[in-house]
This record gives C-alpha cells, structure tokens and sequence, in this order.
C-alpha cells in the first residue's frame, strides 16, 4: 500500500504520454491506451523505482476504469432524445433486431464450424452479438458525431443490445450456474431488468418538471455533487437488480437528457468523461497478457471478419429500413461494430463455469482486434463508403451543370 499512489500516479503518466501522441498523430486514442495497457502488467519489468507491473494498484485502476465507462454511458444517456427515440421506436426495433439476430446467428454457426461445444458456440455466438457501449459512445464523441441523422438510431440499437444482454446473460446464468433454473425464475429475472429500463423511459417522458425543480441548485459544487451522487447510487442500485451499472448510469443519464439542466450537466461532466475514460481503456488493456493470444489468434481473427461483415450488412438493413441514406447506413454497421466490455463479460461468464479455457485468450484477441479496428473503420467511414458507392452504384456522381453567360 506505501507505493498505491505512486503506482497509480505511474499509470496515470502512461495514459497521458499515450494520448498525447495519439493527438499528435490526430488519432483515435482508444487503441493506443489499450496497446499500452497490453505492453505493462504483470509480465512488464521493473525499471529501477519504477513498477510497471502494478500490482498493488491492479484493483484501484480497475476501479478508476470502472468509473470511466460510468461517465462515458452517462454521458451517451444526455445525448438521447426520448421524444425521438419514441418517434423512431419502429426502426429501433426493427434496427436492433436485425443486428442481434445476424450477429448471433454468424456465431452460432462459426462455434459450430470451429468445433465447439453447444455451451461454448452459445457463449460465442453471444460474444459476437454485443456492441461496446463505452467504446461506440467514446467513437461518437471523438468524432464529433452526436448530431448526426444516424446517431439516434444508433443509441437505440446500442439500448436494443444491451437489452438482448441481459436477457441473454440471465438466461446463460441459469444454464451454466445453476441459479435460475426454472423457466418462471428466468423469466422473472428478465421481466425485472426490462421493466427497470422501461421505468427510467417513464420517468424521462412524463417527470421532467420534478426533475428541474429538484436539480433546481445554483451553486455549481453543490449540483455536481448531487447527480454524481445520484450517477453512482443508481449504477451500484442497478447491479442489485442484475442490471449492468454501466446501464444504469445510461438510464440516469436518460432520465436527465430532457430537463433544462442537461447542457449544465453535460459541461461538467466532460472532464471526468475524458479522464476515467481514458483509464478504462488503459485498465481494459492492462487485464490481457500478450504471451496468452498466440493460440487463438486464428479462431479470433475469423471471428473478426464475420463481425465487420455482419455489421456492415445489418448496419445498411437497419439504416435503410430507417429511411436514412447509403452513406449513413454505412456509418450504422462501421460505429456498431466495436467489441469490448460486454463482450468479456460473456466470456467470462462461460469462464467461470469452467467451459473451455481457449475462450479468455479467444475474447480477449477478439475484443482487441475489434476495438482497434472498429473506431479506425468508423474513422475512414467516408472513404469506405465512397469504395463500396463505386461497387454498388448506390448514387450517380453529379454532373456539372452548364453555365450561361460570363
């Protein structure tokens, strides 16, 4: 415990050298703090005073980690629009539907095709069904894309999945733990988990005039001291109930994105946003060792390219359901496809019911190829989108029009 804050300080110093050369590069930091979190540990050396295995603040820098996905969904919460939402329910179901049920089915047959067993092709097809809330949240804001036409439809395919979740982790849990193994306790376990979202819709529709007389404080230190005090309640309430505290500080932030003091909110929470973000990622790296990837790197890069060429499709089926362009379709299936949190926490899941060992190295190659390449692909999604325009003839280039006169 004598060197807990020089550890952390440690860590913390990596995280900022690697963003600062991320923005020199004027490139997406996710990767790179990943990267950096794979590169130390507990297989890294020591450098003189300096321990880069860090051991003693493994758990305070998964903690901080843990706070950083709490602010990057609470902030992907505010930048909802219930009436929106509720206008585009239609093609946020239908949206939400077609990417859950490609994404699974592709990993069901591939667990089948590699030879997996049926626990283990289930806990695969649903590791490869699972978006990265934080990582699709951080691409979205690193890219200035909260405001576009497709951004909306997005989120509600992100709440859609992360639905899908946890029905699909409750129902597993049964399966593999032995917890809830009748049909009536599965289902009571899913009915609480849906109505507790359906309950934050609610409040965000038709409370919003308690909600700005409560928050209704001037002083600036007493009010963030307030919602984050709320935002960690909540998210810790939420895990009671079997609901992700990452899904809770996204329904609190929900809850809150209608009332007047949303814009206020959001300013204030941008700095924790940006810090804890950025050590959730470097957290996330540091749990994977590098030398455990070798065998499954085959198994995982397959996997990958079914995932990138799934969620194109779904991402255009869903867009153009919607009514939205080629061009925004294609910016769907390229944000969505990232893989991360979640996905480990499916993994583990079949971990810890002591399924093949090959899944921890299996999901964590996967998660990293997708959470590198997921924000690069949503990054260059102008210049996929113009290639794929050539293939396809979605529009016809526009031709010069003639001028008369001078």
């Amino acid at each position: 415990m004598d060197h807990m804050i020089f550890e952390v300080g440690t860590a913390l110093l990596l995280v900022a050298i690697a963003s600062v050369l991320a923005s020199k590069l004027k490139f997406s930091i996710i990767p790179f703090l990943i990267i950096l979190g794979m590169l130390v540990g507990p297989h890294a050396p020591t450098l003189g005073i300096i321990d880069l295995k860090f051991i003693e603040s493994q758990d305070m820098i998964d903690f901080l980690g843990r706070i950083g996905v709490l602010f990057l969904l609470f902030y992907l919460g505010l930048e909802f629009s219930v009436p929106k939402l509720i206008k585009s329910g239609r093609n946020i179901v239908v949206g939400g539907s077609v990417y859950v049920l490609l994404n699974f089915s592709i990993g069901l047959a591939y667990g089948f095709l590699i030879g997996f067993p049926l626990y283990e092709t289930l806990i695969t097809a649903g590791m490869l069904a699972v978006s990265s809330s934080a990582i699709v949240a951080k691409v979205l804001v690193d890219l200035k894309r909260t405001g576009n036409n497709e951004t909306e439809l997005i989120l509600g395919m992100i709440l859609f999945d992360d639905i899908f979740l946890a029905v699909f982790l409750s129902i597993m849990s049964g399966l593999l733990l032995g917890g809830a193994t009748s049909v009536g306790g599965t289902i009571l376990s899913v009915g609480i988990s849906i109505g507790y979202m359906i309950l934050f819709f609610i409040i965000a529709r038709k409370g919003t005039k308690i909600l700005n007389k409560l928050l209704n404080i001037k002083s600036n230190e007493i009010f963030i001291i307030v919602v984050f005090a709320s935002l960690f309640f909540i998210a810790g309430f939420s895990e009671t109930l079997h609901v992700a505290e990452a899904i809770g500080a996204l329904l609190f932030g929900l809850a809150l994105s209608e009332t007047v003091h949303s814009k206020r909110i959001e300013h204030l929470v941008v700095p924790f946003r940006d810090f804890f973000g950025a050590v959730f990622f470097f957290s996330f790296g540091l749990s994977i060792d590098p030398l455990t990837l070798g065998n499954a790197a085959w198994l995982a890069i397959g996997a990958a390219v079914l995932t990138i060429i799934a969620n194109i499709v779904s991402g255009m089926i869903a867009g153009r359901s919607a009514g939205l362009s080629h061009k925004a379709s294609t910016n769907i299936g390229l944000t969505i496809m990232a893989r991360g949190e979640f996905t480990i926490i499916v993994a583990n899941l079949g971990i810890s019911a002591g399924l093949l060992p090959i899944l921890k190295p299996f999901s964590a190659l996967y998660v990293l190829i997708l959470a590198i390449v997921g924000p690069l692909l949503t990054k260059e999604s102008k210049h996929i989108y113009n290639v794929m325009n050539k293939m396809f003839k979605w529009s016809k280039p526009k031709e010069k029009v003639k001028m008369n006169g001078k």
